[in-house]
């Protein structure tokens, strides 16, 4: 199809001057028009793979409109059909929208009612071939097209670098921001790699309080400390054969810094309240959210394990500068909550997809996902767009935290009552909650078990 064109339109009648007319409003509406005078030539023309749409008059000779409908929808389900239809065939048109017609318009119809269902046609075959595109990706993604996913020229990019350094043993250090995927492109140099078959350990360094650091890293033995009344093995020792990610690693404090790079270099660590190291075999790779470069020479990063850690550089696209994998991501993470929250999976249309590709996403992929959860779950008894759950999300940021504790209870809830259907007791058993405390729960926040079965 031509750049120039707004669709594929095959038009079939019998009727030479009412075909040539719709044609020529088509085309004067920058449709490409292919015009057949019966089915069976029409026929020849129907492919699952074009984005082409059908609109048919229903009587003709030999097979009318409706067998051809039928025998279009045996071949793609999903193929739009327009009939063109006499005042008194009105009926029998309901009925075949029934039967898969998307729309029907009656003779005479004005070029602009025309034009208006094309519209709706060409927009919803759009979208259908385009979500088949995503999902045969899905489906065929193995290795690390399915840990990353995306086909821009960035993220094909990443993907060969990432595939590159894989096969290496060398440092990693990943830069990216905020919900951009840091820990998966971690876990796509450990998959892709010789070390696979071992332990990929996942340390969020910003997570853990510095008086537990040393324990949770290097281990410790019974007695180190008060409290310490066994043997823990480190993070570093269970790593032993994979690799060790340490995620935010900027937030780690100076003398710990000391500390790792010691262990790092002489491939060894010694438990707290030992005086034994243990050797330990693995491939560590670190992760930052700011420029270590730009903290090692402020002093508030030591500036030898930063050139330890970054023998080798990943740099990871915000998700708004590969805006062209927004509707795949959008896809893979709306069938992952369907799946999660054991309910349907609702299709965005093109309006949800045009406000996804304008949003800034300062909260990159991780941002994207949790509007693609909260679009399955909004949309499970009404249709909601997802500017209405997006701007639901802002609100949400906004709220105090007794607000943010009750917006939880009350989703929690809600989820349980849509997989259980409304049915109480099986919410009690899932939430291990009194009976009392899930009916004052429900009051408050005006859930009714029987709207949800």
């Amino acid at each position: 199809m031509s750049n120039l064109t707004k669709g594929q339109i095959l038009l079939v009648d019998d009727d030479e001057m009412m075909r040539e007319a719709c044609a020529q409003w088509l085309t004067l509406a920058d449709y490409q028009v292919e015009q057949c005078c019966d089915a069976e030539q029409a026929l020849a023309y129907i492919d699952p793979a074009c984005p082409r749409i059908l609109v048919t008059d229903i009587k003709m000779p030999r097979i009318d409109g409706l067998q051809l409908m039928q025998r279009v929808l045996e071949i793609d389900p999903a193929y739009p059909v327009i009939l063109m239809t006499g005042h008194g065939d009105i009926a029998m048109a309901v009925e075949a929208m029934r039967n898969g017609a998307l729309d029907f318009i009656e003779k005479p119809f004005a070029p602009e009612r025309l034009i208006e269902v094309v519209e709706k046609a060409v927009d919803q075959r759009s979208r259908t071939l385009q979500r088949r595109r995503f999902d045969d990706q899905l489906s065929q993604a193995s290795g690390i097209e399915a840990l990353l996913l995306g086909d821009s020229e960035p993220m094909l990019e990443l993907r060969e670098w990432v595939e590159d350094l894989a096969q290496t043993q060398v440092s990693v250090l990943i830069n990216g921001e905020t919900g951009s995927g840091k820990e998966q492109v971690a876990l796509a140099l450990h998959q892709c790699g010789p070390r696979a078959a071992a332990e990929f350990v996942a340390i969020n360094c910003a997570a853990i309080p510095e008086n537990m650091f040393e324990s949770e890293i290097f281990g410790h033995e019974a007695g180190a400390f008060t409290g310490a009344l066994g043997k823990r093995t480190g993070k570093m020792a269970f790593a032993d054969g994979g690799t060790l990610f340490l995620d935010e690693i900027e937030s780690m404090p100076l003398p710990l810094q000391a500390k790792l790079l010691r262990a790092i270099q002489s491939q060894a660590v010694e438990p707290l309240g030992s005086n034994q190291p243990q050797a330990v075999d693995l491939r560590l790779v670190a992760a930052s959210k700011v420029d270590l470069r730009t903290e090692s020479e402020a002093g508030r990063f030591r500036e030898d394990l930063f050139y330890r850690l970054n023998v080798a550089e990943v740099n990871i696209p915000p998700l708004r500068e590969r805006r062209e994998d927004i509707p795949l991501l959008f896809e893979h993470f709306c069938q992952l909550a369907a799946d999660k929250l054991e309910l349907p999976e609702c299709e965005p249309d093109s309006d949800d997809i045009h406000c996804l590709m304008l949003h800034r996403w300062p909260g990159n992929i991780r941002e994207l996902k949790n509007i693609a959860e909260r679009f399955i779950l909004g949309n499970v008894r009404k249709r909601r767009s997802v500017q209405e759950i997006m701007a639901q999300s802002e609100r949400f940021a906004q709220r105090s935290f007794p607000e943010y504790v009750e917006s939880f209870e009350r989703s929690l809830i809600e989820q349980a009552l849509v997989r259980h259907q409304g049915d109480v007791k099986a919410v009690l058993e899932a939430l291990n909650l009194p009976r009392r405390t899930l009916n004052e729960k429900m009051r408050r926040y005006g859930l009714v078990s029987k709207s949800y079965r």
